[in-house]
């Protein structure tokens, strides 16, 4: 087995030709096994699979009580209120570069351990599905530790917008989403202010980078027929959008808002004195426009089913939308109904994110072996904290589009290598309780083909059968 630790050469071109051509031999995986690893994190040993698409809906009400183990519940706002109080502070205070220094390095020790705690969940977790659902939203709505405040915010948004708001209204999901203090820091919305508020004075303006991100990320899409200044009109009326550091939550401070009526999408909102509902009501508009049931319906069959998704799924998925005024679990039983979501299985790369999970799975880790390697600071630590070098790393992507989700993004020689390497690690921690051949009956039960069935049961040693199974292009596609 070559890519072993501290492997740095890329794969041999065999194996990137594997992972890339669409493979002859079609394999036949029962159901049970294309619910658990399509449309979650894949098998674990002794964790029953989610029967059929029922069972998968039912993860939709059970997911929000699970609470996985050992994981920290940091708190990254306070030590960011005390970083804002001394930085704020105009007094004369002894020792403020060192209170600044503290909090500042509280906020970053926080947030990797936020990072480490969004990684455990989907391992142990029986609710892969609700899971999955909870990582595409929060790449859809993605926001990144920019800089100290959007640190601070990152980690909460998914736990105050996406999870509680992922299986209802979508107009819903995107209020919460796109006035939340996370996404308000990293979009500059607290930089925006009415040219002819009150709060203005000569000083400030308009930015429109939340405007311009709700509609060409979050709701329409590029080429949805809006123009520039739509957009501009937008931005002004979310002028008072801010936040309340001391709730952690969504404020509007009507003195900072553009005074007047905004056009947007030929309807007008406004002009009875500046209001959060007026913001509601444009976000509504943009949740029920039929673009935005067009791009989302399509976004999600193309991360969950195929790159190219098949047109009558995504057809049958905006109908659902339609149907029921975008509720998302209408739109995800009509996914979950339709005959090619289960069907071509393998056409999906995993992820980093994805594989990194359900590799932990396939070996059936437990909480004490994974918080002990997280504990761990040798080398190895790459094992416990692989998201850096496989360029997938929670509350850190690239740009407010989230994470790519062709194959090509991430099936490269620097992508397949680093799979190795942390496949290698693995498989050599896990290798005195873990037979290949179990793994393979366990992990890709009716998937693995004949290449990968010889190679991981005849490897000289058992870490070596392990780490093949692991990197296998079965084990690494859905």
């Amino acid at each position: 087995m070559q890519g072993g630790a501290g492997a740095t050469e890329p794969p041999h071109p065999r194996v990137e030709a594997a992972w890339r051509h669409d493979r002859e031999r079609r394999v036949k995986p029962s159901r049970e096994t294309i619910a658990a690893i399509r449309f979650g994190y894949g098998l674990r040993p002794g964790e029953a699979p989610p029967a059929d698409a029922d069972a998968l809906m039912a993860q939709l009400v059970a997911g929000p009580a699970f609470a996985p183990p050992f994981a920290s519940g940091v708190d990254l706002l306070e030590p960011f209120r005390a970083f804002e109080a001394v930085r704020t502070d105009k007094s004369e205070m002894a020792g403020r570069q060192d209170a600044l220094r503290t909090a500042r390095q509280q906020i970053r020790q926080g947030f990797a351990r936020a990072q480490r705690d969004r990684a455990i969940a989907p391992i142990f977790s029986p609710h892969g599905f609700f899971e999955r659902l909870a990582w595409f939203w929060s790449g859809h709505f993605a926001v990144a530790g920019k800089n100290l405040p959007a640190i601070a915010f990152a980690p909460r948004l998914e736990a105050d917008a996406i999870r509680p708001h992922l299986a209802g209204p979508f107009r819903l999901l995107l209020r919460a989403a796109a006035t939340h203090p996370a996404m308000v820091v990293y979009l500059d919305q607290t930089n925006s202010i009415g040219p002819n508020s009150p709060a203005a004075r000569g000083r400030g303006g308009l930015n429109e980078n939340l405007a311009r991100e709700i509609i060409e990320l979050h709701t329409l899409g590029v080429g949805a027929g809006y123009t520039q200044q739509d957009v501009r009109q937008f931005a002004e009326l979310l002028t008072g959008l801010t936040y309340d550091l001391a709730t952690a939550r969504p404020d509007f401070v009507p003195r900072r808002a553009e005074p007047g009526q905004e056009l947007i999408l030929g309807k007008l909102y406004g002009g009875a004195g500046p209001d959060i509902r007026d913001v509601h009501a444009a976000l509504d508009d943009l949740a029920a426009h039929p673009a935005t049931a067009k791009r989302l319906c399509a976004k999600l069959a193309a991360h969950f089913v195929a790159d190219d998704p098949p047109e009558s799924l995504v057809a049958a998925m905006e109908a659902a939308w339609k149907r029921s005024d975008g509720n998302l679990s209408e739109v995800y039983a009509a996914m979950l109904d339709h005959d090619e979501s289960w069907s071509r299985f393998g056409e999906k790369v995993k992820q980093p994110f994805d594989f990194v999970a359900s590799a932990w799975r396939a070996v059936g880790a437990t909480a004490e072996e994974i918080e002990a390697l997280h504990m761990d600071s040798r080398p190895r630590a790459f094992l416990a904290n692989p998201f850096a070098r496989l360029n997938q790393e929670p509350y850190n992507p690239p740009g407010p589009q989230g994470w790519p989700e062709a194959a090509e993004a991430w099936i490269t020689p620097q992508g397949l290598s680093a799979r190795i390497e942390w496949v290698s690690y693995l498989a050599r921690e896990v290798a005195p309780r873990r037979d290949p051949r179990a793994l393979l009956a366990e992990a890709l039960p009716g998937v693995a083909g004949d290449a990968t069935t010889f190679a991981a049961t005849n490897a000289a040693e058992r870490w070596e059968g392990i780490a093949l199974a692991l990197v296998s292009p079965e084990f690494n596609r859905r």
